[in-house]
């Protein structure tokens, strides 16, 4: 690898450490004070689309892989809250990782942007998994800022149970809204 290769990762590795700085902007509207950052989220979708890759027969790995770089973009844009629609275009993730990963050598820039291109054409069985990784994550955390007195949250837990289309996503999220984040104490 050259030194200019190795540079190019490095800076892309400090560019992706925002992601632990931004936080997720729509919960500030649900009166959230700190809210989860976007690398916080991150994580939990990259598991979550795992497992639901395992039940659903597909690859927990590269379901994984794509949730990872579902947010990625919001480097350059933050986190944009769904109440931006109306006012102003949606960034086309495409063309946002196409420009973050343009000083990348040839191999990791082929990978991120063929992760973001199946996520966003959520085609494969692996890109719906990670798809509704996101949408159960949110859900989670949802319910968790609930149970610890966050109101109006019920928007996202809706958007939540209506947005996923996996049938292991579906079972979860309904068990999700009935039992307690601390369930998994219980023994």
């Amino acid at each position: 690898m050259s030194d200019q290769a190795a540079a190019a990762l490095a800076a892309f590795g400090y560019e992706l450490g925002i992601l632990k700085r931004i936080r997720r902007a729509g919960w500030w509207h649900a009166g959230v004070r700190d809210p989860e950052s976007v690398a916080e989220h991150t994580m939990r979708v990259a598991q979550l689309a795992a497992l639901l890759a395992a039940e659903e027969g597909g690859d927990p790995a590269r379901a994984s892989f794509l949730a990872l770089w579902h947010d990625t973009q919001e480097t350059r844009t933050g986190d944009l809250p769904h109440t931006i629609s109306g006012y102003m275009t949606k960034p086309d993730p495409r063309q946002i990782t196409a420009d973050q990963t343009a000083s990348l050598p040839e191999a990791s820039r082929g990978a991120v942007r063929a992760a973001v291109d199946e996520y966003e054409d959520q085609q494969s069985l692996e890109a719906l998994c990670a798809k509704d990784a996101d949408k159960l994550e949110m859900l989670l955390q949802a319910v968790e800022y609930r149970d610890v007195g966050v109101q109006r949250v019920d928007g996202w837990i809706d958007s939540a149970l209506k947005g996923v289309r996996t049938e292991t996503a579906r079972k979860i999220a309904e068990a999700a809204v009935t039992i307690s984040p601390l369930a998994w104490r219980e023994r």
